[in-house]
């Protein structure tokens, strides 16, 4: 039910009907002053909040945006990159949100709680000022009326002719004072209705121009969001393969850590106690000692474990002469004497164990300490590239295809490995593997199939992709952009041996088919490169950085997938040049978003042109030719034995020879991947991580030249990296 009208004539009458319907406004007046009052006080609370809010979230944002990922390697996937990448893009988001932000909170000032208060100043406040005027006109009149009435009658008629007179002005001023006053209180009731909400609306619009501005920023980074939602599930499926590695290899460290140790570039190296004498006289000093073999440096740093710092400056001797402390001679177990040519007296070291002061002794006596390299898992030898293992794998491909192309977790599920073994065992018995390709019965089931063939794989002496090459395709994968990429393992691959080639066109063709069913499957380019990474291109050495570069691996193999076609089936460009190569990285990838294989980097491949690989070779005196053998570590002495002209047309010991160095380069330094033992005395002898000075190629195909502690000697090309 509204308020009554106030009407004009009621004025004049001043009735208590009409004194009724004025206080029903008046009271009406009062409560929407208050509640105005409230809304502009809250209304403040609420700017101030939202301001303490906007201001938390910037802070939120900077926080964000200061963090930065590390990887652990030397490079980062695309995946990793996205990731290390989302913190700065949430920041921005919430940036951008908070600038709206600020603009709505700006706003809301002008357009809320200035019109609230000029309204209730302007107009409520004028309707009580006429309601004070009112009201003391009212006392006035009243009080003057009743002054008149009592007038004596006997008084004379002009006297009482000016109190009449008198009475009507007063009249007249409160029947007009009166009218003003119900006008503006009828005004300020009918203003309310839009000059109060009014304001309101024009608030609630600014509140609804940030959420519209924060949902179109949600649609924007929609196309993000998607790409870091893949990245992130890449890189759990990858951590949980590369987990389980990591954890196989602290399992295989903790029961014999002497056999797992890392190569080094230093012969020996570890924790030894020196003697030391002192005033008040002698102490034993942990240092941390290192030890070259071909340079005789030992280098002494006083290191505490417990405090984490070191204890004096390093100091290094070159090595004399090394004798074992009999027992019976020193109060100490397990200590042995070394003389220095450079520094007096006997240095007395005390190793860890007995077993630690012979790895010493053998080393400071000229021997070689002896490096775990990485063994497979399956026995090697049972499984060779031959046609008995090409029926294998096509038989596998055939009844995969045939009959579970669309099993979900298709090859990431295994297989009983009892059923694997049974089925392996009875796929390679020579009796049957003359049977037709197609012959895998229906009673096996597709996880022993896929499980099948991928233990026939792991089984082969060395992985499909080769261990010699295993560096040089995930150099590939860290280029920088997708065309640098897809060109260098294209050329990768077609210099493997012709078996290995035709075997991993078998099942590149295979696994892209399986890709194509992906919707059915739920095996993708990106999981199906999780599953045979490690499979097809496993490191000799097995350390925790050969499992951090799992994840190129997987790349390797999902390039291989995505562009099978083109690697198998065409023959690669020419290498491109120096320049040519810095200006195709300086190119950008394609507008779409790249794809999950696509894996930046800043490791540069070097490479060379065919008119400097010609002139090369023509310098070349073919008396003197020879070639390296397929493990690259021994080379024919003889020039009259039996062995290929570098011009045969043998397509597999083209895909064995390595990428040689540009001839035109300068001298410069390598270092060995391996170690190797010099079968000839033009040959060097070196340990893995050993540095090579004044490198460059030599007139031997296969081998370069370097200089070793002043002796100038042959290297296999294939064991070193540039520095």
């Amino acid at each position: 039910m509204g308020l009554p009208a106030l009407e004009f004539s009621d004025c004049c009458l001043d009735s208590p009907h009409f004194r009724e319907t004025l206080k029903s406004h008046e009271a009406e007046l009062d409560k929407t002053n208050k509640f105005i009052k409230e809304l502009i006080k809250d209304g403040k609370s609420l700017i101030s909040a939202l301001k303490n809010l906007s201001s938390a979230k910037r802070k939120f944002a900077d926080s964000l945006n200061e963090f930065k990922f590390q990887c652990i390697g030397d490079a980062e996937t695309d995946d990793e990159m996205c990731i290390a990448r989302s913190l700065q893009e949430f920041a921005t988001v919430l940036r951008n949100l908070e600038d709206e932000r600020i603009r709505m909170i700006e706003n809301a000032s002008e357009v809320l709680i200035t019109p609230l208060e000029k309204f209730r100043k302007e107009q409520i406040g004028a309707a009580k000022e006429a309601k004070k005027k009112y009201d003391k006109e009212t006392e006035k009149y009243c009080g003057i009326l009743e002054k008149h009435l009592n007038l004596s009658s006997k008084k004379k008629e002009s006297q009482l002719q000016e109190a009449d007179s008198q009475v009507d002005l007063v009249r007249q001023h409160f029947y007009e004072v009166s009218l003003e006053y119900v006008f503006k209180v009828q005004e300020v009731q009918e203003r309310k209705m839009f000059e109060f909400v009014e304001p309101l609306l024009a608030f609630l619009q600014g509140l609804f121009t940030f959420y519209h501005h924060g949902y179109e920023l949600a649609k924007d980074f929609n196309d993000f969001k998607m790409q870091l939602t893949i990245s992130i599930q890449n890189t759990r499926n990858r951590f949980e393969g590369t987990r389980s590695e990591v954890e196989a290899l602290m399992k295989k460290m903790k029961e014999n850590p002497l056999e797992h140790k890392t190569i080094s570039p230093y012969t020996m190296e570890g924790y030894l106690y020196v003697q030391e004498k002192r005033h008040f006289g002698t102490s034993w000093v942990k240092h941390y000692c290192t030890y070259q073999r071909d340079s005789k440096q030992i280098t002494m740093v006083p290191f505490d474990q417990k405090s984490g710092g070191k204890g004096g400056e390093d100091e290094s001797v070159t090595l004399k002469s090394c004798t074992r402390r009999k027992t019976d001679s020193i109060e100490k177990r397990f200590c042995f004497d070394v003389e220095a040519v450079d520094r007096p007296g006997v240095i007395t070291m005390q190793a860890l164990s007995e077993e630690d002061r012979r790895l010493w002794m053998e080393a400071m006596d000229g021997r070689e300490p002896v490096y775990n390299s990485n063994k497979d898992s399956q026995s090697e030898g049972t499984a060779q590239l031959d046609s008995i293992g090409f029926s294998i794998i096509r038989k596998c491909i055939h009844a995969v295809e045939t009959r579970g192309i669309n099993e979900q977790g298709l090859y990431r599920i295994v297989g009983v490995n009892s059923r694997v073994q049974k089925l392996l065992s009875v796929l390679m018995d020579p009796k049957t593997a003359s049977e037709t390709e197609t012959d895998i019965c229906a009673e096996w089931e597709i996880k022993t199939i896929t499980s099948a063939l991928k233990t026939y794989l792991r089984m082969l002496p060395g992985p499909l992709m080769m261990y010699q090459f295993q560096r040089s395709f995930i150099k590939a994968a860290k280029l920088e952009n997708q065309e640098s990429r897809v060109s260098e393992i294209h050329s990768l691959v077609h210099r493997l041996p012709e078996k290995n080639r035709q075997m991993l066109q078998l099942l590149m063709n295979h696994l892209a088919n399986v890709a194509n069913n992906h919707k059915q499957n739920l095996m993708t380019v990106a999981n199906l490169g999780v599953v045979f990474g490690p499979t097809l291109l496993r490191p000799q050495e097995e350390t925790v950085a050969a499992i951090m570069d799992i994840k190129f691996q997987n790349i390797v193999i999902e390039i291989l997938i995505e562009n099978h076609e083109k690697i198998f089936n065409t023959v690669p460009d020419a290498p491109l040049t120096n320049a040519q190569l810095h200006l195709s990285r300086k190119k950008s990838s394609d507008s779409k978003p790249p794809s999950c294989s696509e894996r930046p980097l800043t490791l540069f491949h070097t490479v060379q042109s065919t008119e400097k690989q010609e002139q090369r070779n023509s310098l070349i005196n073919s008396s003197s030719e020879s070639v390296v053998s397929s493990n690259a570590n021994s080379i024919l002495n003889s020039s009259n034995s039996l062995q290929p002209n570098m011009n045969s047309s043998d397509p597999d010991l083209d895909m064995l020879k390595p990428t040689r160095p540009n001839s035109l380069m300068p001298f410069r330094k390598a270092k060995a991947l391996y170690a190797c033992k010099a079968e000839h005395d033009s040959e060097l002898s070196f340990t893995a991580g050993t540095v090579f000075d004044n490198v460059h190629p030599s007139q031997e195909p296969g081998w370069l030249e370097g200089t070793l502690n002043g002796k100038t000697g042959l290297i296999p090309e294939n064991y070193v990296e540039f520095l």
